[in-house]
């Protein structure tokens, strides 16, 4: 269960809400793409050919080729996996990081509430994807970072949503009785607390996926993400986009994988709301 909904009326109103299910299908077939797109992708996507550059989209090249000949449809089959890969681990880490510290900083109030969100507000003060550019710069540009860079700067709105539930559900009765019995406070935050919170805190992990995207295909259209020769969506529409006027496929096609895939995170995290959120039923 989720809160009060069933497994069973959950999938029941994930199918009777359309715009729900076409964001369910747009991720299936994206996590889909990122587990078969390797064994699918008809060229290499590394594989230079100067002799073709820059063709348009043909029989031989579906997607056209970029400016050193590479297939742009295997470099965007290769670069899902790579989007959906940090995207997963940005999520889990900050994710997790921003839930933990909203939840201690909700329940204990006082000084560590102070402390915790002043320190939250500061990450806050500062645009998300600036902060990321100084932390990737800092740390060098490659994937790894590109995934440090994100997650320590993605935790905050799972910080502070986490501390708003905790504050609500420290004061209810069962926390009370679990109190009362000599539970500890990380069994009170974590079996009692952490569970009735965990909704809205669904919704926003699956909103926030694309969101992430975003920031990692910004920092690699500026150059602060993967590097080339990397297959990343943002470095593939940063190198296409000198060529736009001729050759409008270079960064259409990636741009249009960016577009749908956060698209598909949105809708499926509008659908999840108006399921788990009651006053939206």
């Amino acid at each position: 269960m989720l809160g009060s909904i069933t497994w069973k009326d959950f999938s029941r109103h994930m199918v009777r809400n359309r715009l729900s299910l076409i964001g369910i299908m747009i991720i299936f077939s994206l996590l889909l793409l990122a587990l078969i797109g390797p064994y699918i992708a008809p060229y290499s996507p590394l594989s230079t050919n100067p002799i073709h550059k820059l063709e348009s989209p043909s029989k031989t090249h579906l997607f056209g080729t970029d400016s050193l000949g590479r297939d742009i449809l295997s470099r965007v089959l290769y670069g899902t996996r790579i989007s959906v890969t940090i995207a997963v681990i940005v999520l889990i880490v900050s994710g997790g990081t921003g839930i933990v510290i909203g939840i201690i900083s909700g329940y204990f109030g006082g000084i560590v509430d102070d402390i915790l969100m002043r320190i939250t507000d500061l990450f806050l003060a500062f645009p998300q994807l600036i902060l990321a550019m100084v932390v990737s710069a800092a740390l060098g540009r490659n994937l790894r970072n590109v995934v440090l860079a994100v997650a320590f700067t993605s935790w905050t709105v799972f910080a502070r949503l986490a501390r708003g539930q905790a504050l609500v559900a420290k004061e209810q009765e069962f926390v009370e009785a679990a109190r009362a019995c000599g539970a500890s406070n990380t069994r009170i935050l974590f079996v009692h607390i952490l569970p009735v919170s965990i909704s809205p805190l669904i919704i926003q992990g699956s909103i926030a996926m694309g969101g992430i995207i975003l920031t990692v295909a910004g920092l690699g259209f500026i150059g602060f993400g993967a590097q080339p020769p990397t297959p990343e969506w943002g470095a593939m529409v940063s190198d296409g986009r000198n060529y736009l006027p001729a050759a409008w496929w270079a960064c259409i096609f990636p741009g249009l994988a960016i577009m749908f895939t956060v698209l598909g995170f949105n809708l499926f995290g509008d659908g999840l709301r108006d399921i788990l959120d009651p006053r939206m039923r």
